[in-house]
Formats: structure tokens, C-alpha cells, sequence
């Protein structure tokens, strides 16, 4: 029975022993199934290796300055060495701000299929007009789903740990400058290329 279903795992193949009368248990079904030798399709793990070099992430995190104003940093990450390929800072970000962040980080045909966000109110219609104008599919994460970019959201814990945790920051330029030397170090701690950013 388990040959002709491949489909079926051992809760179904005994119920349906039941139904026609033969008493086992779950557990003897499950010791005598066949065992498919490789998955019937490629596993999400594989998917992911496979696509690694087409993945970017972006994400907003917030800094609060040394007179508690709050400026807003903007990240992108390729997926492939986990590089951080281009950042900017602002006070005030808008859709129109966002969708220009995306052609700097990613200049004439450099960008990848599928990029990683989540539904933050910032990526407007501007921003999406701009994400398919560079024929770059958007993956959405379920609401209040951090672990779903889970490559981005490690890049700002570290940021936040081994950075920012340790600086004051005074304005926007005090606060990018440290950024971009900080990724200067980042990218090259992990032998990427040098680090495209403002």
C-alpha cells in the first residue's frame, strides 16, 4: 500500500488497514513503509542554495541621535556573501527616497530577481513602480514575521551590538560616517568586494 501511495504517510496506511479489518499498530506500519531514497522535489534548503545569488534583502532600522531626534537607516543585503551593498540615512524617508535608495544600490543590470521586504508603509507606490520598472519581484514577509529576512535582521543586530551600542551619534553625516566605515570593515572582514554606498 505504501508503494502504490507514495503520498501517504503511516496515519493514513493505517487507518485505511482498518477500515479493512486488519489489526496493527501505527508504529508496525511505520517500521514496514517503504522509504523513498531522495525527496519526490527539491527541498526549500536546496531552493534557497540554488537562488542564493538572486536574493536582497531591505530593511529601515532606527537610530536616535544624542538630542533624541530619530534618523532612519536603510539597508541592503545580497543574500549571496551576505554583503551590505548599499546604505543611506535620513531623517524624514519617503516612498520617493526609497525607490532612488534602489537604483543607487543597484546600477544598470546588477539587480537580482527577488528582493526580500517587509510591508512597512515607506515602500509606497513609488518605491514598487520603481522595484518593477528594475524587473525585481518582490517577496513580502507575513506581518510581524522578523525570522522570515532573517539575514537582514542579523546585519542589524550586529550593527546595533558591535557599532552603534559603543558611538554617539550627533546628525545624519556623524551617523553615516560611521556606518560606512563600519561596512568598510564588515565587507572587507568577510572578503567581499568594497562596499558600494553613498
Amino acid at each position: 500500500m505504501s508503494r502504490e501511495n507514495p503520498l501517504w504517510g503511516a496515519p493514513r496506511i493505517h487507518g485505511q488497514l482498518k477500515k479493512l479489518g486488519i489489526k496493527i499498530s501505527e508504529a508496525s506500519v511505520a517500521k514496514y513503509m517503504v522509504r523513498n531514497p531522495k525527496p519526490p522535489a527539491q527541498t526549500s534548503r536546496t531552493f534557497l542554495s540554488n537562488h542564493v545569488s538572486q536574493l536582497a534583502s531591505v530593511d529601515f532600522f532606527t537610530v536616535y541621535t544624542v538630542w533624541f531626534e530619530i534618523l532612519f537607516v536603510f539597508i541592503v543585503l545580497a543574500h549571496d556573501r551576505r554583503r551590505v551593498v548599499h546604505f543611506n540615512v535620513t531623517a524624514h524617508p519617503t516612498a520617493e527616497w526609497t525607490a532612488q535608495q534602489m537604483l543607487e544600490a543597484f546600477p544598470f543590470d546588477t539587480a537580482p530577481k527577488y528582493l526580500l521586504r517587509d510591508r512597512d508603509r515607506i515602500y509606497g507606490q513609488e518605491f514598487r513602480d520603481q522595484v518593477a520598472v528594475m524587473n525585481i519581484n518582490e517577496v513580502l514577509s507575513a506581518p510581524r514575521s522578523p525570522w522570515q529576512r532573517a539575514y537582514v535582521e542579523r546585519v542589524i543586530g550586529s550593527i546595533r551590538r558591535e557599532c552603534l551600542d559603543h558611538v554617539i551619534v550627533f546628525d545624519e553625516e556623524s551617523l553615516r560616517r560611521t556606518l560606512r566605515s563600519y561596512f568598510s570593515y564588515y565587507n572587507d572582514a568577510s572578503s567581499c568586494p568594497t562596499l558600494l554606498c553613498v
